[in-house]
């Protein structure tokens, strides 16, 4: 009888992992330049011996070879020149019986579905919707089609183990590369009212390339050059299947990169211990006591220099007080009394001097200019009830009583409490009269997190009431939508930092739950959430030239996630979301979360600054931010360097709890979870 079921649930399961057997067509091109001359374009035909030809001779053959495989095709091309040749090679992919208008499309950490909360300032279809972009934006080398009308999809995914780049020297138009780069390109095209991948090498971006925030400028497209008798060989897979909804397809196609690629864990000479010894210099270096308000500085300063700044900012990428309770927690573990004296006086003058008399936290003040911030955030007021939280519990525990944080706590909740909406959802701005600005729900989790944590430190059953209808909104409008969006507040768009939000948002919401049917389904949600966010996360290597800082000192980007359609760059924001992977591994039977856990762990400390090893960075500790790993930059120095100006207070703090992976599980008196 077992045997009949486990049969049956096979032939279930086949029926929409691997659909009948369909061959795989593509129609194929080339791009051909000659040196100060328009690039001209040439169809190509396939001939009975396996080569492409043109109607006209061209200083190259070109052998394209495919072989059907029951999840798709692999497409083996190999170009040899008879002469020297600059070229660009494309192929189409039109997908059977597709209709653009009833497709949704991926291109992992960059586009979801259609882009459509992003401003048309940014790739989207509000600018069209026809995309094209190179590898090396996309954290696998891959793009996807799914078909909403019949849950069919498909995906091209490049295999390629260079890692070769060359500069250019212009970002637009027809350029021809310097030296051998091992980036093509992927995307995504109406061809006529129908869905087709399209893919090619080397790269070309259309029908425009983003080099800078919100800056999309003409298309660009390079050429290689090959020598007489040189060859190049490129190889893709195509593959094909069906999915019950775009979340499934979504976590399939990770599952099949992630298998593809197997990232393995970066090896550097940090372990927990000495990963937090070199962090710590930022809380000796940053610390400031001349004004009424004492903070660890982590805001708008250069990265050459790190030179404190009188910007005091509560959450986001200052995250003071986060901050102030790591430096209080590792101050008394090594007996480093000055970070205990430092961390308290944040802490009092924050008690004193950090709230609005309405009970809301000033978030962010500049004290050279006298700004202070009045349009207040979610996530802000959020973060900094979370690390007051933490600190309030610790203390606890230390025998140390803060009632007057306590007040001030509890006043800020019932605040928020009253800036929640009937459907669960938080607005993400408001001012101090409960006026808000920004309606959007996309930062409601960020809220989640120290409703949870009050339910539990106070006994308050109405806290967690509050973070059950934040549950209830994040279900409905965002993971069931499969529709991540704006909780950054510095974009307006899909962004990484929902889909982890959210995710941490459910393994809260777990911790605090009794184990039952209602905790079995907060973690489901969180499973299918975790997917998303981590999609955003690179699961190959991307190259850089020579010259290019990070390829020189041997950075690798697998295991650093991708921030948003508008910045386009890759961080270290991890947080707990490493912790939230190894929690369910075990608990959903997913060891490829806990492996792909430990390459973030390990790869996130590559560019640990300290004497010998600066990448850049002025002082010890202080962690880079903005690191600029694609052809797209804030305004300064482009790919394989950073940002001229950044914010180590948020990199340090998501480092520092991502090596505090029993700090949720404690604060809940629950046991971690290993796998």
């Amino acid at each position: 009888m077992r045997k009949y079921i486990h049969l049956l649930t096979l032939l279930f399961l086949c029926q929409w992992i691997i659909p009948a057997p369909e061959t795989i067509l593509t129609t194929s091109s080339i791009c051909i330049k000659s040196p100060g001359n328009p690039a001209v374009s040439y169809a190509l035909q396939r001939e009975a011996n396996g080569y492409l030809r043109a109607q006209q001779e061209l200083p190259l053959s070109i052998r394209h070879e495919v072989a059907q495989t029951p999840l798709g095709a692999r497409i083996k091309v190999t170009l040899t020149a008879s002469e020297k040749v600059y070229y660009s090679y494309e192929e189409v992919c039109p997908l059977p019986s597709a209709r653009h208008a009833d497709c949704q499309f991926y291109l992992p950490g960059f586009w979801y579905r259609r882009n459509l909360r992003s401003p048309r300032e940014a790739p989207s279809f509000h600018t069209s919707d026809s995309w094209q972009v190179r590898e090396d934006r996309l954290s696998a080398p891959l793009a996807g089609i799914y078909n909403e009308t019949n849950g069919a999809y498909y995906t091209v995914l490049r295999l390629e183990k260079s890692r070769d780049e060359a500069l250019a020297t212009h970002a637009s138009g027809e350029v021809i590369l310097g030296g051998k780069t091992s980036l093509g390109y992927t995307g995504f095209r109406n061809m006529d009212g129908n869905a087709a991948l399209v893919f090619g090498f080397p790269y070309h971006e259309a029908p425009r390339t983003y080099i800078r925030k919100l800056t999309l400028i003409p298309p660009l497209q390079a050429f290689e050059k090959l020598e007489k008798g040189e060859s190049r060989e490129l190889l893709w897979e195509v593959r094909k299947g069906n999915a019950p909804d775009y979340a499934a397809f979504i976590a399939g196609t990770w599952t099949y990169a992630f298998d593809t690629f197997r990232p393995q864990e970066v090896k550097t000479p940090y372990s927990e211990a000495s990963a937090k010894k070199v962090l710590s210099n930022f809380f000796t270096q940053s610390y400031v006591d001349r004004y009424e308000l004492k903070y660890f500085s982590g805001v708008h300063m250069r990265t050459d220099a790190c030179e404190n700044t009188p910007s005091a900012e509560v959450g986001f990428v200052g995250r003071v007080l986060l901050n102030a309770f790591n430096a209080l927690e590792y101050g008394e573990e090594t007996g480093r009394a000055d970070l205990v004296t430092k961390a308290n006086s944040i802490f009092d003058s924050y008690l004193a001097y950090g709230f609005t008399p309405d009970g809301f936290l000033r978030e962010f003040v500049n004290y050279r200019t006298g700004e202070e911030e009045t349009v207040f955030s979610i996530r802000r007021q959020s973060e900094g009830a979370f690390a007051v939280l933490h600190y309030l519990a610790y203390e606890k525990k230390k025998g140390r009583k803060h009632p007057g944080w306590e007040t001030r706590i509890q006043t800020l909740l019932a605040n928020l409490g009253k800036l929640q909406n009937a459907d669960g959802s938080f607005p993400r701005k408001f001012d101090g009269h409960f006026t808000v600005s920004d309606a959007s729900g996309g930062s409601t989790p960020s809220a989640t997190l120290p409703l949870t944590m009050a339910y539990r430190y106070f006994k308050d059953a109405s806290y967690l009431a509050c973070a059950r209808r934040t549950a209830v909104y994040l279900e409905k409008e965002l993971i069931a939508k499969s529709d991540y969006f704006s909780s950054t507040l510095d974009a307006d768009c899909e962004d990484k930092e929902a889909s982890l939000y959210a995710s941490t948002a459910m393994y809260y919401l777990s911790m605090a739950s009794p184990r039952g049917k209602e905790r079995e389904h907060y973690t489901n949600l969180c499973r299918q959430a975790a997917f998303f966010c981590l999609s955003w996360y690179y699961l190959w290597d991307v190259p850089f030239a020579q010259g290019q800082m990070l390829g020189d000192v041997g950075f690798l980007s697998r295991g650093w996630g991708n921030v948003s359609v508008e910045n386009n760059h890759i961080d270290v924001f991890i947080f707990e979301f490493a912790t939230v992977l190894d929690w369910l591994a075990a608990e959903r039977n997913e060891p490829r979360f806990s492996a792909f856990s430990s390459v973030i762990k390990s790869s996130m400390l590559q560019l640990m600054p300290e004497e010998g090893h600066w990448f850049d960075i002025g002082k010890a500790g202080y962690y880079p931010e903005v690191v600029q790993h694609t052809a797209w930059d804030y305004g300064r120095n482009g790919k394989g360097f950073y940002n001229d100006i950044f914010a180590p207070g948020w990199t340090v703090a998501s480092l520092w709890q991502m090596l505090s992976p029993d700090r949720v599980a404690g604060f809940f008196n629950q046991k971690q979870s290993s796998f």
